[in-house]
């Protein structure tokens, strides 16, 4: 049983032996087996809680560990310096990895958010599980109850879309209630008493409401609230809810609603955090929003509105210098930023795996980005007033080039994987890297995509890598096509040109020199009259083509 990987029990979840009763039966004999070896109490009463869920549901990662931790089974052993999130996290791997779990979802980076279970191993689950936990109620969609509210013990209440306008007013006595659910209800407005749940700390609010209970600011053990992007939050409630480890977004208000000052004692925020509303952030505020100390938080989005008036500009490059977030963040987007120049703590941000840049149209350059060594994924749209992609791209001055006076070069973007610029409308020259650089540019670049870049007339060469390249509405398209595509490039597999003016004929020597392309698109290239002038022909240089589109032109030459 220790000797079979994850691998081999998939392939036996999925084998026909299910199909028969003998089979079913000793296939559910092993599980039970496999349940047996899990060694904690608590973990079995994990995976035994699962059988709560329907058939075939899709469970949610993060919800499945906040209702383990109502029911109180994660606490972290005295030697190990973990949260009960992160105990949680550790069991939902060792029954993953045991495939009690299957179907997975992930997320945009590579982790776990949903799963499934197969119903033989649902059946495992309600088999050991010893009772109906009466600390748990989970609603079927039915209307709740009036003899609920005489469980005083209860710790989980779901009523994920039961048919309910609202909870009864005496809810507050529920003082053990650790997880509240009431996403996809009719609730409008909730009591008052909500404020006496003390001891809450998951709390699930329908997007529909419009306002916050103001009752929630004495909550303070609650760690996970959700609620809409329409909810309207009153200003100093969020700030004393110091236990937060999630909080959807915060929407910063400018006569009314939550100051960016709320921010500032909740170290505890984990993962994900958005601050949209940032054009009514006053002088010198963003420094208390204290990002620096969150250590926690791995992606972070900024957001400005895209349309206001030019006085509500005037401090944006304050304001984004002043939101310098920990060393460990990996994600940035900055929506919407009218500044002119980007903050100086990207240069450090050494963890940072991926950045979106969407809507910074002030911004006549882009940041420094080439130095930073995790970096696998940069996009870049709609920034109007940029014309030049130039040297301080690449990072080089900032690039340890080895000891003392060595001159050892050292990689340019070592781990960006893709490169997206998109709707630079203004943009003419793209340069290479600095002379002594060039051949250490993009090692690992493998997706290339450039859309409504009209005016860009130049563009690198070096892309040792490249494998995925796009080009799309660009009138002038030539030139960058020539260089992109030039002799040194052997290791593309998929070309898209749409809506380009300019090439007459795909460069000499491109298909010959990429024996694995495999698809080829192009699409109202209206200039082009040739795709492959190699003497050995159009057949021999393209003998790993899968996909083949060519469409709106008469080709000349094939």
């Amino acid at each position: 049983m220790r000797s079979k990987t994850s691998d081999q029990w998939r392939s036996i979840l999925k084998s026909k032996t299910w199909d028969s009763p003998e089979g079913e039966k000793r296939i559910f004999s092993i599980l039970k087996l496999s349940f047996d070896e899990l060694k904690l109490p608590s973990l079995k009463q994990c995976f035994a809680y699962c059988s709560m869920f329907f058939k075939d549901f899709d469970i949610e990662k993060d919800d499945l560990i906040q209702l383990w931790m109502a029911q109180g089974w994660l606490h972290p052993c005295s030697d190990k310096n973990l949260e009960m999130e992160d105990r949680g996290n550790e069991y939902f791997k060792i029954l993953l990895a045991k495939s009690f779990f299957q179907d997975i979802t992930k997320d945009y980076a590579g982790n776990v958010t949903k799963c499934k279970m197969h119903d033989l191993v649902h059946d495992l689950a309600e088999h050991v599980s010893k009772s109906r936990n009466l600390r748990s109620h989970f609603s079927n969609g039915e209307v709740i109850g009036s003899n609920l509210l005489n469980f005083k013990s209860l710790h989980v209440l779901n009523l994920y879309k039961a048919d309910i306008m609202e909870l009864p007013i005496s809810i507050g006595k529920l003082k053990h209630l650790r997880y509240l659910n009431v996403l996809k209800t009719r609730i409008k407005t909730f009591p008052k008493s909500i404020g006496q749940l003390y001891n809450l700390q998951t709390l699930k609010i329908p997007y529909h409401l419009e306002e916050f209970p103001k009752e929630i600011a004495n909550l303070i053990n609650l760690w996970h609230v959700y609620f809409g992007r329409y909810m309207k939050v009153p200003s100093g409630i969020l700030g004393r809810l110091t236990n937060l480890r999630s909080l959807p977004f915060l929407k910063v208000g400018n006569k009314t609603g939550p100051g960016i000052r709320e921010l500032s004692g909740l170290n505890q925020l984990h993962d994900n955090l958005s601050i949209y509303g940032l054009e009514n952030v006053g002088d010198g505020e963003e420094l208390k929003a204290n990002l620096v100390e969150k250590r926690h938080i791995h992606k972070l989005i900024l957001g400005w509105k895209l349309s206001r008036p030019s006085h509500y500009v005037e401090n944006d490059d304050d304001v984004l210098e002043g939101l310098r977030p920990h060393s460990s963040l990996e994600f940035l987007e900055i929506q919407g930023f009218r500044g002119i120049k980007f903050p100086s703590w990207l240069l450090v941000a050494n963890n940072l795996k991926e950045i979106k840049l969407l809507g910074c149209n002030n911004c006549e350059g882009v940041p420094v980005l080439g130095h930073l060594p995790n970096l696998s994924c940069v996009e870049i749209k709609r920034m109007e007033n940029l014309t030049l992609i130039g040297s301080e791209f690449y990072g080089d001055n900032h690039v340890n080039c080895g000891n003392g006076s060595s001159k050892e070069a050292r990689p340019l973007f070592p781990a960006l994987k893709t490169l997206c610029i998109e709707e630079a409308r203004n943009l003419i020259e793209w340069m290479e890297a600095p002379t002594e650089r060039a051949s250490v540019v993009f090692p690992c670049l493998e997706e290339l995509t450039l859309i409504d870049c009209d005016q860009l007339i130049s563009a690198p060469s070096h892309f040792p890598s490249l494998k995925k390249l796009v080009i799309e509405n660009m009138e002038n398209g030539g030139m960058p096509i020539a260089s992109i595509l030039s002799n040194q490039l052997t290791t593309l597999t998929h070309l898209r040109l749409w809506y380009v003016g300019g090439p007459t004929c795909l460069p000499e020597g491109m298909l010959e020199n990429n024996k694995n392309l495999a698809h080829l698109d192009i699409v109202d290239c209206s200039e082009l009259t040739c795709i492959s002038p190699q003497s050995q022909g159009f057949e021999y240089c393209c003998a790993s083509l899968s996909y083949l589109r060519i469409w709106d032109y008469d080709v000349v030459a094939l």
